[in-house]
Order: structure tokens, then C-alpha cells, then sequence
């Protein structure tokens, strides 16, 4: 049986390495497993020890910390017009993607713009 834990752990891992645009195999290769086992990780249905989870939170450039964030708040907060886990989303990692893909200047016009637009919503 799974622990929720292990579940939101390896959720956040597969979250961040969409959003950085990274393989199962890419990510296995950079902490050297195989990538099933990333799999695994990544569905909950095996829990990552503390010393492999050093090694892929290195490969994704993120904190340990990272991967623990939100555990309190996996529930939507009512009138919540985001989803609780935004990052499931493949849309919304693509678009996150391709906005960090934009040159600075034009990445904070659009930003700029999509805030009036949600205003005006």
C-alpha cells in the first residue's frame, strides 16, 4: 500500500522534471538508476530513501525541500479558481515552459498583459 507521502513526493518529481524538460531515462541516468525505477518513484509505488532524493533534487536543480512543499495543502481551498495541483496540469507546465522560453523584456509585457486580462475576467 502506498504512502500519501511517497505519492506527493513522487509527484513532485515528475512535476519538476517536465518542467525542466527532462526524460525518465535523462533523470535515471544523471542520479545512476535505471529509469523504472524513476517510474516507480514517480507513481508512489516505491519510496525514495534520503540520500537518493539528495541526488534528484541536484538533478533537478531544486531543494530537497522542494519535493514536500504543499503536503498540508493538497486539499483546494473553496472559491479556488486554481486547481490544488496546478503542476498535474501538462498544459500549464507547457505554458510555464514556453514562457521562460520568452526573452526577458517580452517575458514582463506579457506578463504585464495576462495580469490586466485576469483582471478584467
Amino acid at each position: 500500500m502506498t504512502h500519501p507521502v511517497d505519492v506527493h513526493v513522487g509527484k513532485r518529481i515528475r512535476h519538476r522534471r517536465w518542467l525542466v524538460g527532462m526524460t525518465q531515462q535523462q533523470l535515471a541516468e544523471s542520479v545512476g538508476i535505471k529509469f523504472q525505477q524513476i517510474q516507480k518513484y514517480e507513481t508512489g509505488a516505491n519510496r525514495v530513501s534520503a540520500s537518493r532524493l539528495w541526488d534528484i533534487a541536484d538533478a533537478l536543480d531544486v531543494s530537497v525541500g522542494f519535493f514536500f512543499e504543499g503536503l498540508s495543502e493538497d486539499e483546494p481551498k473553496p472559491n479556488s479558481k486554481i486547481p490544488a495541483d496546478i503542476l498535474a496540469d501538462k498544459e500549464a507546465l507547457d505554458l510555464v515552459r514556453s514562457y521562460y522560453a520568452i526573452p526577458e523584456a517580452q517575458r514582463r509585457r506579457l506578463f504585464e498583459l495576462a495580469r490586466v486580462l485576469s483582471d478584467v475576467a
